[in-house]
């Protein structure tokens, strides 16, 4: 899956075009590498997302198509 489609269906970024306009702007790491918006992500890979003043790093668990927004959560684990 896409890193883009990925940070919106696990609500990580809540739209698809911020999603990309972050991997644009080389705010997005995937396993320490930037990455750009059609950059795939699979189980256990590492995506760090940097925000205006602070950061998010997690683990990915789960990738899905289509999402609850109760299940959102359990695509990912929290490292820092």
């Amino acid at each position: 899956m896409r890193v883009d489609k990925y940070l919106k269906n696990s609500r990580l970024i809540k739209r698809r075009t911020i999603a990309k306009e972050a991997c644009d702007q080389e705010r997005v790491f995937v396993n320490d590498k930037v990455a750009k918006a059609g950059t795939e992500v699979n189980i256990g890979d590492v995506i760090h997302i940097e925000f205006g003043n602070s950061s998010v790093t997690v683990k990915v668990l789960n990738v899905a198509d289509s999402v609850r927004k109760e299940a959102a959560t359990d695509m990912y684990e929290v490292i820092d």
